[in-house]
């Protein structure tokens, strides 16, 4: 994770342990990786090929968030909405 596109947060996994994740901006798509909490420039990114809703939801937070201070275009939040309505149907958002 470095560059200024970058997103990242700390989440609890599925299994309870805490992992780092960042979604990156390339072109029109956003790509996900994670790690597992620990420092150390050894432990690499793995890319997520199916990121969870939660993520989503991250992401989509985040964006909402930096949209308000300028940072992010709404074309980048309604392609997150869009993107979370395909791949998640039955999720209503409340």
């Amino acid at each position: 994770m470095g560059a200024k596109a970058d997103i990242g947060w700390t989440t609890e996994g599925e299994d309870g342990i805490k992992r780092h994740v960042y979604a990156q901006h390339v072109g029109t798509e956003w790509r996900f990786f994670e790690r597992p909490k620990r420092r150390g420039s050894e432990i690499e990114w793995i890319p997520m090929e199916e990121p969870p809703l939660a993520d989503w939801l991250e992401l989509l937070d985040a964006l909402e968030r930096g949209y308000v201070r300028r940072r992010y275009k709404p074309e980048h939040i309604a392609q997150v909405r869009n993107r979370i309505r395909e791949l998640f149907p039955d999720f209503k958002r409340p």
